[in-house]
């Protein structure tokens, strides 16, 4: 169904979840709970949510907050993201120790930004909770030790229709969110910003373009393309083929791609659309490009079972042979990349490992007719 007018923007697990700690501390330390609590957003500005239930359970505070995806088509929208407060006894003072607990997802297999056994809260996120909860103690003017238990409601059954399951996160949901905001992700909504930012670009004289995927990715395009200008810099987000070759349309003479291993691997592979749900990785012609790499045959084979890309990547018997691959990799995306933008702009493209270090710069000059 269309709407007329912008997508509604929403609030990501990990805002929920930092909300529900927020109210849980405050009304575990003051005796009163709050209607709403004003939350840090790991992207940078805040957010008042309203607080949907609290109370006390014997020593314990309870707290939660409904969560609103806006527009996105996103299973965890409706969902109680919960938190329970305690004292932690004999800790340092300001300690937050965060965890999860009833439907929230545990990892079991390697290659995710949580190590193994951990609750399936991601960096950022879990970050922000402690902020929150570090926050709600100020507030109440009491710096003794607390633990953070985050909860969903209903998080197991929610996470059959995610990802979750593939990925050895079991359990129940994952935690995220990297700028504390969900934007929607409307196909149709997310090509017209990538079509008006191009014409935005090419009005103001540009004559480079620089894609990423999204925030972080971008950041890092900026200290690799520092000439590069604010209107001259696009979050294409996964429409790998469709931005290519809008910019090409446009007569761009330089086209700037940044990504990181995971995606590199399925622009690899040439999938126009590099969404998880658009495209699966072939983990059988990544173990191919390994074998090329060097790699040894049984850690190829390895490679060709692994959990995720960054997984396969880790696997690398050697920063040698991990180098290799990454060449490997951007040589064939950049094929890709000349498929999709045809033979007039120059091409770059660079690959940042997933600490922001960068692995790999391929360039390749237009094709004279």
């Amino acid at each position: 169904m269309k709407r007329d007018g912008p997508l509604r923007e929403g609030f990501t697990t990990g805002t929920a979840a930092a909300g529900a700690a927020k109210a849980a501390t405050l009304l575990l330390l003051t005796g009163r709970a709050p209607q709403t609590v004003d939350v840090p957003l790991p992207g940078g500005g805040r957010l008042t949510l309203a607080v949907a239930a609290a109370g006390l359970e014997g020593d314990t505070a309870v707290a939660s907050i409904i969560k609103d995806a806006g527009d996105d088509p996103d299973v965890t929208h409706g969902a109680a993201i919960g938190c329970r407060v305690s004292r932690l006894p004999g800790a340092a003072a300001g300690t937050v120790a965060v965890d999860g607990g009833e439907g929230v997802g545990r990892v079991t297999l390697p290659g995710l930004p949580v190590a193994v056994g951990l609750a399936a809260i991601n960096p950022a996120p879990r970050l922000q909770i402690a902020a929150a909860v570090a926050e709600a103690m100020a507030l109440a003017g009491d710096n003794g030790g607390l633990a953070a238990v985050v909860t969903v409601a209903g998080g197991e059954g929610l996470a059959r229709k995610t990802l979750n399951p593939r990925l050895g996160i079991v359990g129940g949901l994952s935690i995220l969110g990297v700028s504390g905001i969900v934007r929607p992700f409307s196909h149709d909504a997310w090509q017209m910003s990538i079509s008006e930012a191009l014409d935005v670009a090419r009005a103001l004289g540009h004559e480079t373009v620089g894609f990423s995927t999204g925030r972080r990715s971008e950041a890092l395009l900026r200290t690799a393309e520092p000439d590069l200008p604010e209107t001259a810099l696009i979050q294409a987000a996964d429409f790998f083929a469709f931005a290519l070759a809008e910019a090409a349309r446009r007569d761009f003479g330089r086209i700037v791609w940044a990504a990181f291993g995971g995606k590199l691997v399925k622009m690899a592979q040439g999938l126009a659309n590099t969404h998880a749900h658009r495209g699966d990785t072939d983990f059988s012609a990544l173990a191919g490009w390994c074998a090329r790499a060097g790699w040894p045959a049984a850690t190829a084979r390895a490679a060709g079972a692994a959990n995720t890309a960054r997984h396969a990547l880790e696997m690398a018997p050697s920063a040698a042979a991990r180098t290799a691959l990454i060449d490997i990799l951007a040589g064939e995306a950049l094929g890709h990349m000349r498929h999709f933008a045809g033979p007039r702009p120059r091409l770059v493209l660079t690959v940042f490992d997933f600490d922001g270090s960068r692995l790999a710069r391929l360039e390749k000059s237009p094709i004279r007719p």
